[in-house]
């Protein structure tokens, strides 16, 4: 595994602990070795001179059966709490626009905690739509 391969696995478990998941680092380091290993996400990161990887954000690709046009679903944005309020959430959703339409993608949808109401005004200041129709369900598969 790469050294960034594993910064970012350090981000992603912390990522983890933000949505009160206990850490589990092996768990993080393997989750990001196979989405790069069987490109089935695009990361993207931010890193800083003086404190390497600072945040990063994952995009899944995946379709909009409506449209009929591939889309991306940014699932996941982590900045570490001492690099937040500088710029660096919004440096990589402005990232992932870019790689998005480089991409030919049609859209990007995300989901956040009704009560993230800073990330909310970050998403709705870089032009993005709440969705007021519709309600999303999400049901465990047993294995």
């Amino acid at each position: 595994m790469s050294a960034d391969t594993y910064a970012v696995a350090e981000l992603f478990d912390l990522y983890r602990q933000f949505y009160e998941q206990p850490s589990d680092l092996p768990r993080a380091n393997t989750f990001i070795r196979e989405r790069i290993d069987k490109k089935e996400s695009v990361i993207l990161v931010a890193e800083s001179d003086a404190n390497g990887l600072v945040g990063f954000c994952q995009l899944y690709p995946t379709f909009c059966s409506v449209e009929a046009q591939p889309i991306y679903t940014l699932y996941d944005l982590f900045v570490l709490p001492a690099a937040r309020k500088g710029g660096v959430g919004r440096m990589l959703l402005c990232a992932a626009q870019a790689r998005a339409q480089a991409d030919g993608k049609v859209r990007m949808d995300l989901t956040t905690a009704r009560t993230n109401h800073q990330a909310q005004r970050l998403y709705e200041s870089l032009g993005w739509l709440r969705d007021d129709l519709f309600l999303a369900y999400s049901r465990h598969v047993v294995r």
